[in-house]
């Protein structure tokens, strides 16, 4: 029996719609952009928005009475339980489907979400409501890049997984915005939150019925075992090599703007009067990266993913180097490193996902994209503890330049390593 038919069990009474929903999803043509993935598209950019939303998660803790120290862990519980699932997550994909499982992601973060609306102290309900939260966002992203990978045709699949990452970028434009607007300024109100977490809930409801219109891709599913050793032997069969480097790395920057900035910014301190100092630096990294995943969207099919890997290493390096031209007397060349960062991003993280799936068979993307996935969320969980000691140790100025050279330092790891010169 050929790979095809252990994967795909084709029945010998398919209907000609059937045929057509395989043929139309198949890779093997050119066609990227189609009315699939536009779907695809869509509903990333609206669970994005959802779960941007939750970044006020923090002021809810703080709500019920919780300390910065309880907001601390609850945050941290959430993020290791997500780590701890990812090779499950993984499994659960090549078993069930990265379409089936995408809407399975979207239901268990809508019941985190409403969760809330029954919880009033921090006590053991609030850490698993918000571990339920990260496990549905890693189950919808895991499940959004597997997908993407299977209907995408293979030499473009950088370039569709860049277009697909777009709503993670208008997410940091729209959710905490929208989610400033529904808490309100002053005190807030048990009132406030809630309509936060219904939109929230609602915002995947509406991602739910996207992604059931989209056309199941003739890679759907595959008979692997359900366990982390299958997880581990997959991983050491299809071993990616340095590029794992890079997946950590990136998550480690990750931690920067997402976990120090608001830090920094008071701490220089940082003010332009009427002015947002975080809006505006999102505004630049976010929009710059929208504009370079757009007009370079065809970078990596033409140049190659690694150079321009490479170069995005590059970028973010000399991005976290530049954060020394910031100072309270120029707080307007925050938009340097913002900028730099942007642009960054939208070089780096679509191809190093697809440079870690393409050492994996297609009817185990869904391992491969959670290892790649599970690799960032590493390196943003151990990376925030690395920085912090770094400003202790110093300050914040010499923690971005010391992560720069980390950046450049994995950078040429990966450039000069056996076997990362392919694509």
């Amino acid at each position: 029996m050929s790979t095809t038919n252990q994967i795909v069990r084709t029945d010998v009474s398919s209907t000609a719609t059937e045929t057509t929903v395989a043929d139309e999803t198949s890779p093997a043509g050119n066609e990227l952009y189609n009315r699939n993935f536009f779907l695809a598209a869509a509903s990333q950019t609206c669970f994005v928005v959802a779960n941007t939303l939750m970044a006020h998660y923090a002021r809810w803790i703080e709500f019920l009475d919780g300390t910065v120290r309880d907001v601390g862990w609850v945050m941290s519980f959430g993020a290791i339980f997500g780590v701890f699932f990812r090779p499950w997550i993984g499994q659960w994909i090549n078993r069930f489907g990265a379409k089936r499982m995408w809407m399975g992601g979207f239901c268990f973060f809508a019941i985190g979400a409403v969760g809330n609306l029954v919880t009033y102290d921090i006590g053991p309900l609030i850490f698993i409501l918000r571990s339920i939260v990260v496990l549905g966002a890693s189950i919808v992203f895991a499940s959004g890049l597997t997908y993407i990978s299977h209907v995408a045709p293979s030499h473009r699949q950088a370039e569709a997984i860049g277009i697909v990452g777009i709503g993670g970028f208008v997410g940091m434009l729209i959710g905490p915005v929208a989610g400033d607007v529904l808490l309100g300024v002053g005190e807030r109100q048990r009132a406030d939150f809630t309509m936060l977490f219904v939109v929230a809930a609602l915002g995947n409801l509406l991602t739910i019925i996207l992604v059931s219109r989209l056309k199941t891709p003739m890679r759907a599913t595959h008979s692997s075992q359900l366990s982390a050793r299958a997880f581990v032997k997959s991983v050491i069969r299809n071993w990616p090599g340095t590029i794992l480097l890079v997946d950590l790395v990136f998550g480690l920057c990750m931690a920067i703007p997402f976990g120090f900035l608001a830090s920094y910014i008071d701490e220089v301190p940082l003010v332009i009067p009427g002015v947002s100092i975080m809006g505006f630096y999102f505004w630049c990294y976010a929009g710059c990266g929208i504009f370079l995943r757009i007009v370079g969207r065809r970078l990596p099919e033409n140049f190659g993913r690694r150079r321009v890997l490479l170069a995005g290493c590059a970028m973010m390096a000399a991005g976290l180097a530049s954060f020394a031209f910031v100072t309270a007397e120029a707080p307007a060349l925050i938009g340097i490193p913002a900028t730099l960062s942007g642009l960054a991003h939208g070089l780096m993280f679509h191809t190093m996902t697809s440079l870690t799936l393409s050492k994996f068979p297609a009817e185990e993307h869904g391992t491969g994209s959670s290892l790649a996935l599970m690799m960032l969320d590493v390196g943003t969980i151990c990376g925030a503890p690395l920085l912090a000691m770094l400003v202790d140790w110093f300050n914040f100025e010499n923690m971005f330049l010391i992560a720069a050279g980390i950046v450049a330092a994995v950078g040429i790891v990966y450039w000069i390593a056996p076997g990362s010169e392919e694509a």
